[in-house]
């Protein structure tokens, strides 16, 4: 069982490396990008983000674009790092992206970071935000691998398993390689995106059960069409949904 088998064995390698491997050919992923699978669910990458992230630059300034509950958390979380900047006027409620015209960006921030699905709020991005050069941060959570996307436009990607791509317990970080290595003196080893990727996900015990299932659901979506086959049965599954509000009259 692989609940029983060491970390360490040859056996539980090539269940990693070929997770991996399914990983990147899915998504596509360029080389010079790093996946790491970790633990702590998408509220470690809360503080893991600006931990690594922040000293890119001098001013430990970060962009964030709120559109629900999953980025105010994260936003919050990253005030005790670093200066936060929303980047647009607090909204009311959380019903729409803004108009990323009236974004205001901080051209000293480290990074500019967004949540692809506010599960809470029922709000997704249906594109990638325009950040001017900027290092783009995702939480693609709730809706990772449920589409394709072009990795290289983000400097980091992190998504918990649990929603999407398997049972708790794991967090997949895709980050890119010149990213690694700026972590704060405060950031606890075992979110350090370079020590982690230089172990190979192995510095700490990893949720080695969480992997295998993870591995088995990435050769599911493989072996059904990939990500762009995943994006047409949403559509479907969507579909059935919004045309049952549609028609309605107003009771839904």
């Amino acid at each position: 069982s692989t609940k029983e088998m060491s970390h360490r064995s040859s056996d539980f390698t090539k269940i990693l490396n070929t997770t991996e491997n399914l990983m990147r050919e899915l998504l596509n992923i360029p080389d010079n990008y790093k996946v790491i699978f970790l633990q702590g669910g998408g509220s470690a990458q809360f503080s893991a983000v600006p931990l690594n992230l922040i000293g890119l630059k001098e001013g430990r300034q970060a962009d964030y674009v709120v559109t629900g509950g999953w980025s105010a958390k994260a936003a919050k979380e990253a005030e005790k790092y670093a200066k936060v900047n929303i980047v647009h006027p607090k909204l009311g409620a959380y019903t729409s992206i803004p108009d990323p015209s009236t974004w205001n960006l901080n051209p000293d921030a480290s990074y500019v970071y967004y949540c692809a699905n506010e599960t809470v709020h029922g709000v997704e991005f249906d594109f990638v935000p325009d950040v001017k050069g900027a290092v783009l941060v995702c939480d693609m959570s709730s809706n990772f691998l449920s589409k394709p996307v072009d990795v290289s436009k983000f400097g980091v990607i992190f998504a918990g398993a649990q929603k999407n791509v398997g049972c708790a317990g794991v967090t997949v970080v895709i980050v890119r390689e010149d990213l690694l290595g700026f972590a704060q003196k405060e950031c606890p080893v075992v979110l350090d995106y370079k020590t982690q990727a230089a172990n190979s996900s192995l510095y700490n015990t990893p949720p080695c059960y969480s992997i295998y299932i993870m591995g088995l659901v990435l050769e599911w979506i493989k072996n059904n069409g990939g990500a762009a086959a995943m994006d047409k049965l949403s559509l479907i599954k969507s579909r059935m949904i919004y045309d049952i509000i549609d028609k309605s009259n107003g009771f839904y």
